[in-house]
């Protein structure tokens, strides 16, 4: 038996007007999720413990069974970790997103207007992060250069316990009220301030203006943690699995798991990834020898933290009319028996651009058995019907494999 998760990260939504009352999933054209669903376990899952906040962080390690409340330290060093990043127990990382600001003259007076800097590009954002290095980096400090608008800063003996906000949670929002709060929250703020001085002005950014893009003309920090352990997954669960995944917080979990991180060519973390390279890449790696895999998908989420229900339809439609049944094919013309659960890690509603804790609907779904509890369709509504509620999000891959 071989077995897949196919994770749309922040797939669930809420009823959206201009989509006629729907959610994403619904107004979606889902055409093998609708054959598959009538044969398949449709329920509910919370993902997010109580206690937690609902990242994608958190969320992912509950899909792929490990324990939140046990295990989580953190964001920034699961990325960190990622990114090849050697951190001692004494460091302290934050996640060092490259932003656009309005342009107040006083930065505490400033919006919000985009937590991705118009999902600037890989080549930009090392251009402006290795120029900040030679203003902010010290013996303490040190910044690090990632995918996108994702970069990472890692602090030696450094203190925990502030008050940090994503900027994914404030878009259009006036910053004030979301400043960093605590023992080195000054001096957050200070670095803050110093990279809008230096980056508004910066030639990538100027040229991204002349071409009508928005600027990345500031770094926010957020994302605090400290150095994480997971357990190996396969003596955890007897099983050889991999990961793919465009974004460094999914590859960095699977990392501190001993498991396989899985290449692709041309993944985005975005609406213009390869959703059928992901696929094959997946069904390649189980006909390969690995027993599990877990195909993480971030446009549905980015297109959330947009307000874009448009493209966030587009991706559900990319996932359901690419991505699962390329691999189906794959694993049915092999001869492989095999099972799937379908699911997001968290909603990521449009109406609110940022995740919230509210269980997500999943689906598994098997060439072995019937597994039918009633749905009809994959849809947030459908889950809810079946009465169905894992309240242990961690505990939801123990259905998947105990598919024999």
């Amino acid at each position: 038996m071989k077995y897949a998760v196919i994770l749309g990260d922040g797939m669930s939504d809420w009823k959206i007007d201009s989509l006629g009352g729907k959610t994403c999933l619904e107004a979606a054209y889902t055409a093998t999720l609708d054959r598959l669903a009538p044969a398949a376990e449709v329920g509910l899952c919370k993902t997010v413990p109580e206690g937690l906040k609902p990242g994608s962080d958190v969320a992912n390690m509950s899909v792929l069974g490990f324990n939140p409340k046990k295990y989580y330290t953190g964001r920034s060093p699961l990325e960190a970790v990622a990114m090849g990043i050697k951190l001692s127990d004494t460091d302290v990382t934050l996640r060092c997103n490259l932003v656009t600001l309005s342009d107040e003259v006083n930065y505490e007076d400033k919006t919000m207007v985009d937590y991705s800097a118009g999902d600037i590009s890989t080549e930009e954002a090392a251009e402006l992060i290795n120029y900040l290095k030679k203003y902010l980096d010290n013996d303490r400090f040190t910044l690090y250069p990632g995918v996108s608008y994702r970069h990472c800063m890692v602090i030696k003996n450094g203190a925990k316990g502030h008050k940090l906000t994503p900027p994914h949670d404030i878009s259009d929002r006036k910053i004030t009220a979301y400043l960093p709060e605590g023992e080195c929250g000054t001096l957050y703020l200070d670095m803050m301030k110093k990279s809008y001085e230096l980056l508004k002005a910066h030639p990538v950014n100027l040229k991204r203006i002349a071409e009508g893009k928005r600027p990345a003309n500031s770094v926010w920090l957020w994302g605090e943690g400290t150095k994480p352990g997971l357990a190996p997954f396969e003596s955890e669960r007897g099983l050889k699995g991999g990961i793919i995944s465009a974004v460094d917080l999914v590859r960095g979990i699977g990392m501190l798991a001993d498991m396989k991180i899985i290449p692709v060519e041309g993944i985005t973390g975005n609406y213009d990834t390869n959703w059928t390279g992901k696929a094959n890449a997946a069904a390649d790696a189980l006909l390969g020898g690995l027993d599990f895999v877990y195909v993480h998908m971030e446009a549905p989420d980015e297109c959330g933290h947009h307000g874009d229900p448009k493209h966030k339809v587009y991706s559900i439609e990319q996932i359901d009319g690419k991505v699962i049944p390329t691999f189906i094919e794959r694993m049915e013309k092999a001869g492989e028996d095999y099972a799937i659960l379908v699911t997001p890690d968290h909603p990521t509603p449009c109406a609110c651009k940022t995740h919230v804790s509210e269980p997500v609907p999943y689906l598994i779904y098997t060439n072995k058995k019937n597994l039918s509890n009633g749905a009809v369709r994959y849809t947030e509504d459908e889950a809810a019907k079946t009465g169905l509620l894992i309240e242990d999000g961690y505990k939801l891959i123990d259905r998947l494999f105990a598919i024999k």
